[in-house]
């Protein structure tokens, strides 16, 4: 059997590899790297615990050393590193946390690649957020680099590794840029399942006849350019499977604003209402005058990017991936899926 291992796999990339491996790829064992927590993690995993070509491997992608000693001793085929504090505005609180966890992990495998494992082929996570400040649209791979966050700054770092590493020692590495991916599985601080889960929280509520507190959100107009997180996993393994390493652009092509996100939502739902008001005091109101949405201006970013929008021109011709899965279609599963769990 060819070796895998896939870091940060109880997040939503991660699981959503490993299903795409177990049942795409025969003949492949896939370790799970999961971090020692005092409280595990599991949901998005536990189906995986129980099969026999998955198994958990411990493994802090921070401790040099740790992540050394598995490497020498799995010398896998394959590293696919989708373990990252990925939380944008959280990295201006914690800039040195995502520096540790979305550049220097990056190092570490590389370094330890090179030196015990040169044949594996190395995969890592990055981020429409690297472009930042955007000089044309749509982006595609030859955009400059200019990040507004930690976060961006962070996996622009980690991109520059990756073709030293893969310039200097002729190790098979990429960085894919992933625009926006969302999902079932998607953790609940980001905006896109924020929204999803607190007006399928809603709905119950006023189907019951309860109260309930309104969804606060910043900036809803940030446009962004959205993909199921399911779609973006098959260009990943594209990617890591071409004869020679380049790196890729994942994007659907188009661009909505939160507003539509939110909109959309609350057509599914069924919630009728309008906006009113500007700027901060701007908000959704129900047919029934019961405030849904308002805005908070706690959750707005020291500096934002204000559109994101994704050339995947390339992927398409030379991977042959295309997106499966539109937006609405999108919106439209996280949606029920949280209203048949909340």
């Amino acid at each position: 059997m060819k070796k895998v291992i896939v870091t940060g796999v109880t997040g939503q990339d991660g699981s959503l590899m490993a299903d795409y491996l177990l049942n795409n790829v025969p003949d492949i064992m896939i370790y799970g790297g999961i971090r020692r927590l005092s409280v595990p993690n599991h949901k998005n995993i536990n189906h995986l615990i129980h099969n026999n070509r998955f198994s958990l491997l411990e493994l802090d992608v921070t401790d040099s050393e740790n992540v050394k000693n598995v490497i020498s001793e799995i010398k896998p085929d394959y590293y696919v590193n989708f373990a990252a504090n990925s939380f944008v505005g959280n990295s201006w609180r914690m800039p040195v946390n995502h520096f540790n966890t979305n550049c220097m992990a990056v190092l570490y495998a590389l370094e330890s690649i090179k030196n015990f494992s040169k044949e594996t082929k190395f995969y890592n996570a990055g981020s429409s957020e690297q472009f930042g400040d955007v000089e044309y649209y749509p982006q595609d791979i030859k955009h400059p680099f200019k990040p507004r966050s930690p976060y961006g700054a962070s996996k622009c770092a980690a991109h520059h590794l990756v073709k030293v590493y893969r310039e200097s020692f002729n190790l098979f590495a990429v960085q894919g840029i992933l625009f926006n991916h969302e999902g079932k599985r998607r953790g609940e601080e980001f905006v896109t399942r924020k929204i999803t889960k607190k007006i399928a929280q809603i709905k119950k509520s006023i189907e019951q006849g309860k109260q309930f507190s309104p969804l606060e959100l910043g900036n809803i107009y940030s446009r962004r350019d959205w993909s199921d997180a399911e779609d973006f996993i098959e260009g990943v393994w594209k990617m890591i499977n071409q004869e020679y390493p380049k790196d890729y652009v994942l994007a659907s092509g188009e661009t909505h604003t939160i507003k539509e996100f939110i909109n959309y939502c609350l057509d599914i739902a069924g919630i009728n209402g309008s906006w009113v008001g500007e700027g901060l005091n701007e908000q959704f109101i129900s047919d029934k005058t019961e405030t849904i949405i308002k805005i908070n201006k706690e959750f707005y970013r020291p500096a934002e990017v204000d559109l994101l929008l994704g050339d995947s021109t390339l992927a398409r011709q030379e991977l042959n991936w295309e997106p499966k899965i539109n937006f609405q279609e999108l919106v439209k599963k996280m949606f029920e899926s949280d209203y048949n769990s909340v």
